[in-house]
């Protein structure tokens, strides 16, 4: 076999992270896009509404009264992303985080496949020469494109706000929606600022999430690591020249004989954040695995595994396998099932009508024979996808209801205020000092669903003191 083909076979079941990553981006970029427009029952997958105030989830649409919910979900986001670093570093950031997957459209994309202002992808550090008139032409071109694209990315993100089929109305008359309008502008102009010329500097000093990752790192954490055994000691000391680097790397490289590294710096210049991944970790490391695909490529057509490997602490010192199912990923698995059962629990649960039941301003009215009435206001919600007709009882046997006295109709997703007396024709209390609260139990329900749609709501009947008390 000769050594082209020996070369051939060593990279031939080789798949770059970079191409992967790019089926992630693409998967993400689909479902972030078309769950807006997914509905179940005519609901949607995902939608906070504060227009409409409520919040749909899996199809099943609560309202504001229900976001209890919400701390569940925001737990799951939060400890979600905990484990994922816990297990395989900061893979979010690298392989679905908004910000990496726009710099790689914007950079990648438009500006060196698209334009050509950039002369290679593997090399992410080196600037376009802005000196050049033609470089000038296409970097305006560049940011228009990114701006239109800007603009769909913030229409997308408003979608899980505002549903698109109503966003679409609503911007047809900006004047009359200006916080939605200027929302959707205002995001707009934070991408293109943000992507085009604050760049990596947003995952290394905006965001917090690089400054956490040490504190849920373990020898145990997937990230990119170079192998100083085999590859040699490339930084001495704490001092770091860029100026001087290489002269320094070849000086570090040449007293160590068994050295591989070649210092072709093909890991070095596609670093997106910048980084040398030979310096050991670093919070600007995104994980995104493009300094693991340039050394394999490398040392793949010298017949040597990459120098640069996506693995733990623990297997590059050759102390073992990874432990991917060790105490702390354990108790992190634990608490999200723990969660996801709780939001379920209390998802099932969904009252399908909403009851507030409010004492009127009166505490009670007092009748001749005895006889003693308390006004309320019940407001009634249909929080159901179809019409129902509604009554309620009161389950005090003393107490009967006055007003209404017939069921009403309520259409999906409306409200109704019904006045609502009560009386009593019995002595329910015997004080001549004060008046008593008397506690009151009332069961709303669907009479065409009353199996189904049925709620118990508690309140107080104020009775008077005896003296008060018509004869």
């Amino acid at each position: 076999m000769n050594e082209k083909t020996t070369k051939k076979s060593y990279l031939s079941n080789w798949t770059p992270y970079a191409i992967k990553r790019y089926w992630a981006y693409i998967v993400a970029t689909i479902i972030s896009l078309t769950m807006p427009w997914i509905k179940i029952d005519g609901n949607h997958l995902f939608l906070l509404s504060f227009d409409h105030k409520k919040l749909h989830l899996a199809g099943v649409a609560f309202d504001m009264q229900e976001l209890y919910l919400m701390p569940f979900l925001l737990m799951l986001l939060f400890l979600g992303i905990f484990t994922v670093t816990a297990v395989g570093g900061r893979a979010w950031c690298g392989w679905a985080c908004p910000q990496t997957i726009f710099r790689v459209i914007y950079r990648d994309l438009i500006e060196t496949k698209l334009l050509g202002l950039r002369k290679r992808v593997k090399n992410k550090q080196k600037e376009p020469d802005m000196s050049i008139p033609a470089n000038q032409g296409k970097k305006v071109i560049a940011i228009f494109l990114w701006s239109l694209l800007s603009l769909l990315a913030s229409a997308n993100f408003l979608w899980f706000f505002v549903p698109p089929l109503e966003f679409f109305e609503y911007i047809k008359d900006p004047m009359e929606h200006t916080i939605l309008f200027g929302t959707l502008i205002g995001l707009a102009l934070f991408l293109i600022a943000d992507i085009v010329f604050i760049k990596e500097d947003f995952c290394v000093y905006i965001c917090p999430y690089s400054r956490v990752q040490s504190v849920l790192y373990d020898d145990d954490t997937i990230m990119a690591i170079y192998d100083n055994t085999r590859g040699g000691d490339i930084y001495e000391g704490k001092g770091y020249d860029r100026e001087k680097k290489f002269s320094k790397t070849k000086d570090l490289l040449a007293s160590n004989e068994n050295a591989e590294c070649t210092t072709c710096e093909a890991c070095v210049t596609i670093c997106p954040t910048h980084i040398d991944i030979r310096k050991g970790m670093q919070l600007e490391c995104i994980n995104c695995l493009e300094c693991v695909d340039a050394c394999t490529k490398v040392m793949g057509a010298l017949e040597k595994p990459s120098l640069v490997q996506w693995t733990s602490e623990k297997e590059n010192r050759k102390d073992g396998k990874t432990d991917y199912l060790r105490p702390k990923v354990i108790a992190y698995g634990v608490v999200l099932v723990i969660i996801l059962v709780a939001l379920f629990v209390m998802g099932s649960k969904k009252e399908h009508m909403l009851l507030n039941i409010n004492k009127n301003t009166r505490l009670y009215k007092t009748i001749d024979g005895g006889k003693v009435q308390n006004d309320y206001i019940f407001l009634f919600q249909n929080t159901d996808s179809k019409k129902h007709t509604y009554f309620f009882d009161v389950l005090n046997k003393d107490i009967k209801i006055i007003r209404p006295t017939e069921p009403f109709h309520l259409g999906a997703g409306k409200k109704k205020k019904k006045v609502v007396i009560l009386e009593t024709s019995k002595l329910l209390a015997d004080d001549l000092r004060k008046d008593t609260p008397i506690p009151v139990n009332i069961i709303a329900y669907a009479i065409d669903e009353k199996e189904k749609i049925i709620v118990d709501r508690k309140t107080v009947f104020i009775y008077p003191r005896k003296d008060l008390l018509k004869k």
